[in-house]
């Protein structure tokens, strides 16, 4: 009788095969598809949500002022986010227009952001000043920029807004020489005063000088970690990173801006559009 063949040969005996942990294999498909959504969101959708913000504040002027308060456009022209700034300012119809620095994306390049600038409009005017990108690489013949643009630069200066308010532009206190006694020269002193500057640090500086500061350049972290403090924040940006401030009789808005640093994406930190009405 021939004998059965053996279940194991001897090139075989002893080994045994590896079972496939398929569901290892999935949650890291899901992991990467996650990750996939998440770099589409911050790249391509959030960038483009516009926050649009609304706040009513106290203050010892004559009659309501609605402010339309702008940072960090960043701009290179008219593109989504500049449509959708253009057509909220059309629908709020603010009385004036504040813009605290980095106006621009590119050095040297004024075409685009002119384009922008030519369409801001407001009764009181359209008011900048300076932020870090413009002291970084500054503007060849800047004020002649933003005046044919029809907008008012203040560097260190004021400005009477209306007979109960005035305006206080500085330059960008860290990457350039903020003057504030210069800037605050002749002001009335029972005025309401409304300080723009860039970084928003410097309101441990002027708080009790002002009734109300606008800064922006924080971006708000632009990105985000859920449960965590901003993974970056630039020089400047001291203890504040956005929304409201208070000291010393003095309140601060931090606005998130509109555009984006270093790379154009962001997470968890949507760019804003803020409105603050100034009652009696």
């Amino acid at each position: 009788m021939t004998p059965a063949s053996p279940i194991q040969t001897s090139a075989t005996r002893g080994t045994t095969e590896k079972p496939i942990h398929s569901s290892g294999i999935k949650w890291k498909a899901a992991a990467l598809v996650v990750l996939a959504a998440l770099g589409f969101y911050g790249v391509f959708v959030e960038p483009y949500r516009i926050e649009v913000t609304h706040f009513d504040i106290q203050g010892a002027v004559a009659s309501p002022l609605k402010v339309a308060h702008l940072s960090d456009l960043h701009t290179r022209g008219i593109g989504r986010r500049e449509q959708r700034l253009l057509a909220v300012l059309d629908s709020e119809k603010p009385d004036v227009i504040l813009i605290t620095g980095d106006t621009v994306a590119r050095k040297n390049r004024y075409d685009g952001p002119k384009e922008l600038y030519t369409r801001l409009h407001a009764p009181l005017g359209v008011w900048v000043v300076r932020g870090n990108w413009e002291n970084d690489s500054p503007l060849h013949h800047e004020r002649a920029f933003y005046q044919d643009a029809g907008v008012h630069f203040l560097l260190n200066e004021n400005a009477e807004l209306r007979p109960d308010v005035w305006l206080i532009g500085l330059d960008d206190p860290y990457t350039g020489v903020a003057k504030l006694d210069v800037a605050m020269a002749n002001v009335p002193a029972d005025a309401y005063k409304i300080a723009l500057f860039h970084s928003p640090a410097f309101f441990d500086r002027i708080a009790g000088h002002v009734n109300l500061c606008l800064a922006g350049h924080t971006h708000g972290g632009q990105v985000r970690l859920p449960f965590m403090n901003p993974v970056w924040l630039p020089r400047g940006s001291g203890r504040f990173l956005a929304g409201w401030y208070q000291e010393n009789g003095s309140q601060m808005y931090v606005n998130r801006g509109l555009g984006w640093s270093l790379l154009p994406v962001r997470f968890l930190a949507r760019p804003e559009i803020t409105f603050i009405t100034i009652r009696p």
